[in-house]
């Protein structure tokens, strides 16, 4: 790893290591409220008002229905069984059945239409948050595990689906069922409606007591789900070293311990839940037991008839169902509300570097680059400065090459012409023009990056050189190939530019998957090309391909070349020794070796049989 990335990944293990989870700017976010969850669920669905509305319809229908069968009941024990009224049963028989039909076919159509607007819903909402994901700074991603994000858009998203699908149509059906059969039974008998309804007051008290502990739980749950996702991503990707080290047991070892927290938290949801459902169980049956015992009263006491205590009975159970729902649905809500707030936590999240409101378009670039008075530190600890009053020009169509120690800045320049962060103090312009003026895509789309680090996505070479310019054509693509010396390689493949790289590129050597890299730039054409140590661990012969394609790529352009490989940037136009964040000592390649400083140090170490026979 680069020193001075170095730097920047000891200031954010020192926060992890710390316990501090940030996001954004680091300010703490305000957990999300089940109220604000369901809002932003609705303002998602509202588009999909028609099946709302077929959906609304059926939750009135079923509740409806939902009378039907206890009113027949009540008739048969009152009326059809005292008065013999045998022609009477088919009719009811064939009321039960029809009623259980329409029930069904409702029930159907008001699960199926949820569980669309669910996935739409869904697939806005992820769409949403890997958008917002794209738009967040490199600083974000410096301070966020990528397992723990891949598990917010992933999982938690996932979650709050089935909360939409299944228990939201859950929810507003047992809601409406309840009040309608409450105003009824009120009406049936108010006095026996008031007892009943003195034990839901215990429920709503347990719900929430039990509901806040429930919620924390998943929290737990989500998080530690997270660890055992970031793991695998860290390990996956990084399988040949875990192999090459023998470190399969050490790995499963720590996935085991990630595992375990998982568990032990998915255990604690199951208890409490353990504990609330057969509190609710209990007060609903000393609701059936009120029922009971004070309608047999009115019963004796001939203020109620035997059918009207049965009807009763049955309407308390469908009432106390959507009680029994909701202690289940309690579970999915609570899970649903710790996603959510997961998930919030990261739409809420507001990038650094961002536009300004008055941010112009960068015009066609000359490449005229100036840091005056940069100072510029990737934490807020004392004496951390990377960059302190750095001044340096780059001149447009002009090579300007960085060397010095492991942490003497350069990457940090590159990151700041990029615009990957912003300077504390100083300034950072392009042609006259502040980068912290213009708009990001007008900048960055003037800038090529070719790096040690490469990234190749897994699909074809063609896909992968083509990231450089969408809309290029075959045509175009092949020529970039070309001028990178790529195409000799990629046509001895069967399938030629079509051949399916792997993952990360894993298809292809150190060399190859470099001139790709160098290939995409070219199809960019850009004005401004920043090469990060780009041949620092490839082969002789690799190395002096990638020359000659790099050669191609920077004729005419701005270049700016941060090298530890001093063979590399001999041909340049101006050499920058950086040491400690300050210019030590510039000018050409010959310039520096008569001064006998820093850079004559550093050429030493690495041609020690040209210094020896220079000097006889």
């Amino acid at each position: 790893m680069r020193g001075d990335q170095g730097l920047q990944q000891n200031a954010v293990n020192a926060a992890r290591g710390m316990g501090v989870r940030k996001f954004g700017s680091g300010e703490k976010v305000k957990p999300a409220s089940i109220y604000s969850m369901f809002l932003r669920i609705f303002d998602h669905a509202r588009t999909e008002w028609k099946s709302l509305a077929i959906a609304l319809a059926s939750i009135i229908l079923i509740s409806l229905l939902e009378f039907v069968v206890p009113q027949l009941t009540k008739y048969t024990i009152d009326t059809v069984i005292p008065g013999k009224l045998f022609g009477k049963l088919a009719l009811i028989g064939a009321g039960v059945l029809g009623a259980a039909i329409a029930l069904g076919i409702l029930r159907y159509l008001s699960t199926s239409v949820m569980a669309s607007i669910g996935q739409k819903v869904l697939y806005k909402l992820r769409n949403d948050l890997y958008r917002h994901l794209q738009r967040l700074d490199v600083a974000y991603y410096d301070r966020n595990r990528t397992g723990d994000l891949m598990s917010r858009v992933t999982n938690d998203v996932s979650i709050l689906q089935q909360l939409i699908s299944s228990s939201m149509m859950q929810l507003f059906t047992d809601v409406f069922t309840f009040t309608a059969i409450a105003v009824y039974m009120l009406a049936i008998d108010w006095k026996l409606t008031v007892l009943l309804l003195a034990t839901f007051p215990f429920m709503i008290w347990t719900t929430r007591l039990f509901g806040k502990r429930i919620r924390a739980s998943f929290r737990k749950v989500q998080e530690s789900l997270a660890d055992v996702s970031d793991h695998l991503q860290t390990t996956l990707t990084g399988i040949r070293l875990v192999k090459s080290f023998t470190a399969e047991d050490f790995e499963a070892e720590r996935f085991s311990e990630r595992t375990q927290r998982n568990m032990d938290a998915n255990v604690q949801v199951v208890r409490l839940r353990a504990m609330y459902e057969p509190i609710i169980d209990f007060i609903n049956f000393a609701g059936l037991a009120i029922v009971l015992v004070f309608g047999a009263w009115l019963v004796m006491k001939d203020a109620m008839t035997v059918g009207t205590v049965v009807a009763f009975i049955a309407y308390l159970r469908l009432l106390q169902n959507p009680v029994r729902h909701f202690s289940r649905i309690l579970n999915t809500i609570q899970q649903a509300a710790a996603a959510y707030e997961r998930v919030m936590e990261v739409l809420n999240t507001k990038a650094i570097i961002t536009d300004k409101p008055n941010a112009i378009e960068l015009p066609p670039a000359n490449g005229r680059i100036l840091f005056r008075d940069v100072s510029f530190s990737y934490s807020q600890a004392a004496h951390s400065e990377v960059l302190r009053g750095f001044n340096l020009e780059l001149k447009p169509g002009e090579v300007t090459a960085l060397v010095g120690s492991s942490g003497s800045g350069k990457t940090t320049i590159a990151h700041l012409v990029t615009r990957f962060y912003d300077v504390q103090d100083g300034s950072v312009t392009v042609d006259g023009r502040d980068v912290r003026d213009v708009t990001l895509h007008s900048l960055r789309e003037q800038i090529g990056i070719v790096s040690q680090d490469i990234v190749l996505f897994n699909g074809t070479i063609e896909e992968n050189i083509r990231y450089g310019h969408q809309d290029a054509t075959d045509e175009e693509v092949r020529a970039a190939a070309e001028a990178a010396n790529a195409a000799e390689f990629i046509q001895v493949f069967p399938e030629g530019y079509r051949t399916q790289i792997g993952e990360r590129g894993v298809r292809l050597s150190g060399g190859q998957k470099q001139r790709i890299s160098i290939a995409r730039a070219i199809l960019k054409n850009p004005k401004i090309i920043i090469l990060d140590e780009a041949t620092a661990s490839l082969d002789t012969e690799s190395e002096q391909l990638i020359q000659a394609a790099l050669a191609k790529l920077l004729k005419g352009r701005t270049c700016l070349v941060i090298a530890h490989r001093l063979s590399t940037i001999q041909q340049a136009d101006h050499i920058y020794v950086l040491e400690n964040g300050q210019i030590e000592e510039h000018g050409t390649h010959d310039e520096l070796l008569e001064r006998r400083g820093r850079y004559r140090e550093l050429y030493e170490l690495q041609f020690p049989a040209a210094t020896d026979s220079a000097s006889i």
